[in-house]
């Protein structure tokens, strides 16, 4: 029994060691944001109650019983000067679920409640649910949707992989307490990556979705939607129309959704979204950026060209490598931005910037000319220019030998 409890310590030492670890901002690199050097999440990070059998007598050997195998994809919100993500925890038994995790500091110190999140049921029981993103609505409820999905009743005999996605919505005041209403209804056969925006839109609750013929491919689908519902228990969207398309030979050639919330801004709704590629290796997902009209959010106004964030580092490994993905940001009072982004479906980690550098970005960076020669002769352009400047005195530390 001794040296059953001291191995305990030693085990509760080293996880009070990671909970309470800091966690410094990494050099600025590309002056739009700014890195962690540490995740601010991972599996290891779910208490230890949560997967070991605290009893000598039934565990003798102190295994874990009930694994974690991942935790990712969160959403994010800030409540009265408090950080709380909305974690996607995987179990060994690749069960997702949802828990939270609360901090006083955005991108250190979270500690996960004594429960995960028991999320109620609709008739149709979810098999899976997984990546929700938390909204504060004007109308005065936080709601959480996010991908339910369910065995294709239409698969055929021995097909054990085929499923159907849709949008699941609930509603809470404190993240504890959840009211279940319907999945949302529309004309796409499946949905993924639904997203409510934060304000009515004449009048009525606003969706960004991404349109789906099947549950991996996009389809006829293909890019970020738009629909309008009047109310939300049911939503029913009657139709849908693509605010942001896929685009052959760029960043979301394959498939592209909305991330969080956009953040508003005086220049318009900033939209953080991923794109998806293929390649030799498989998929790559990144993040870019986009702005909307401030009274038309269905209205794209800029477009920059290129990622925003892609996977770096220990970023690319995981269990769906290089892959980054983010469904929560948080906006400050004082114009700073965190992001919260999964990297190879395994892990969190934070981004700091701000809304004054986020803007400039999305409206300065030049778009996607979509062919090589033209893109070429846009970077051409650019270098032109900085020779010119390099020929000044100010600039003379920049000039070639």
């Amino acid at each position: 029994m001794n040296q059953w409890l001291e191995q305990l310590k030693v085990i509760s030492e080293r996880h009070e060691q990671l909970l309470d670890a800091p966690n410094k901002q990494a050099q600025q690199s590309n002056g739009v944001f700014a890195r962690f050097e540490h995740p601010v999440i991972t599996n290891e990070h779910t208490p230890l109650y949560w997967r070991y059998d605290l009893d000598p007598e039934t565990n003798p050997y102190l295994m874990e019983r009930i694994g974690v195998n991942a935790a990712f994809n969160p959403g994010a919100i800030e409540l009265d000067g408090k950080f709380y993500l909305m974690v996607r925890v995987e179990g060994a038994d690749r069960k997702s679920f949802f828990a939270v995790a609360e901090s006083d500091s955005p991108a250190e110190g979270f500690r996960f409640w004594d429960y995960p999140v028991l999320l109620p049921e609709t008739e149709d029981p979810d098999i899976n649910v997984y990546d929700m993103r938390l909204v504060k609505h004007e109308d005065g409820w936080i709601y959480g949707l996010f991908c339910t999905e369910r065995k294709d009743p239409e698969a055929p005999a021995g097909d054990t992989s085929s499923a159907v996605a849709q949008g699941g919505i609930a509603r809470t005041k404190d993240l504890r307490t959840w009211e279940r209403l319907p999945d949302l209804a529309s004309p796409s056969p499946q949905q993924r990556n639904v997203v409510l925006h934060p304000e009515f839109v004449d009048g009525k609750y606003a969706f960004y979705t991404r349109p789906q013929d099947g549950f991996i491919n996009t389809g006829a689908g293909g890019g970020i939607g738009w629909g309008l519902s009047e109310s939300m228990n049911p939503a029913v969207i009657a139709k849908e129309t693509i605010v942001d398309s896929k685009l052959y030979h760029t960043i979301k050639e394959v498939k592209n959704g909305q991330g969080p919330a956009p953040l508003k801004t005086t220049d318009g709704w900033l939209h953080i979204a991923h794109g998806v590629r293929n390649t030799a290796a498989g998929l790559r997902y990144v993040l870019y950026a986009f702005m909307t009209d401030l009274n038309d959010p269905s209205k794209v106004t800029y477009a920059p060209g290129g990622h925003l964030l892609a996977p770096e580092g220990i970023e690319r490994i995981g269990d769906v490598s290089n892959v980054v993905f983010c469904n929560g940001a948080v906006q400050l009072p004082n114009g700073e931005v965190y992001i919260y982004y999964a990297s190879s479906d395994t892990r969190v980690h934070a981004a700091v910037t701000s809304i004054d550098q986020l803007v400039d970005y999305v409206k300065h960076t030049p778009p996607d000319h979509l062919r090589s020669r033209a893109s070429v002769e846009q970077r051409t352009e650019l270098i032109s220019r900085n020779l010119q400047l390099m020929e000044q005195a100010e600039y003379a530390f920049l000039r070639r030998s």
